[in-house]
């Protein structure tokens, strides 16, 4: 393991992609978290995505919008991201985790750069290629998803101290913390809005009387 580094942060990232297994572990040791850093690979996910969406060749493109709304877009990457970073580290608290917030923010993040760069490479692709090149379009995607995920993995053992085990568990118990926490937002969303008509209609029904 190499303890030598000194890397300027925004470094960090491509370091880590060469080695995946323990580049996380340098990140640890010599204390690179950038939150900076971190922040623009999110937003570059959320732009990405939204390229993704509305440049993808029109073979490739099954999804017609008709009016943009960026709030699905907003809601599918930044808003996930940030419920994720939130529910591993109020799960991992509790099983001795040893992950600030912001340090799952940041390894999380650099996770995130092989799927947003096969994103952004398929984008490219399906205006160039035909249909029956698609094997290249799905194989680019798969490798962006399964590296991505190794190293989300090696991120979450690394930043928490987890054996490999307990690190997929933690994963597969934060995903359904996620789950919990979102039907949560959306149950609280629903009865705020019904209590917006509720004390609308009474406004509106006070102010009929007043005429």
């Amino acid at each position: 393991m190499v303890y030598d580094l000194n890397l300027p942060a925004w470094k960090w990232p491509f370091y880590i992609l060469k080695h995946p297994l323990e580049g996380f572990e340098d990140l640890r040791w010599k204390k690179g978290y950038n939150m900076k850093v971190a922040l623009i690979i999110v937003l570059l996910f959320f732009i990405v995505t939204v390229c993704e969406s509305i440049m993808t060749g029109f073979i490739y493109n099954t999804a017609y919008v008709r009016v943009f709304n960026v709030v699905p877009y907003f809601s599918s990457t930044i808003l996930l991201f940030f419920v994720w970073v939130v529910g591993n580290w109020s799960l991992c608290t509790l099983f001795n985790g040893e992950g600030s917030m912001r340090n799952i923010c940041v390894v999380s993040a650099y996770a995130l750069i092989p799927y947003i760069a096969s994103m952004a490479i398929n984008t490219a692709a399906t205006n160039v290629l035909l249909w029956t090149e698609r094997g290249f379009v799905w194989f680019i995607m798969y490798l962006g998803i399964g590296w991505s995920f190794i190293l989300m993995t090696a991120a979450m053992k690394a930043v928490h101290q987890y054996s490999v085990p307990k690190t997929l568990l933690a994963m597969v118990f934060t995903v359904v913390a996620m789950v919990i926490m979102l039907f949560i937002v959306i149950l609280l969303v629903a009865l705020f809005q019904q209590i917006f008509v509720f004390l609308y209609t009474i406004y509106t029904e006070v102010l009929y009387r007043i005429s």
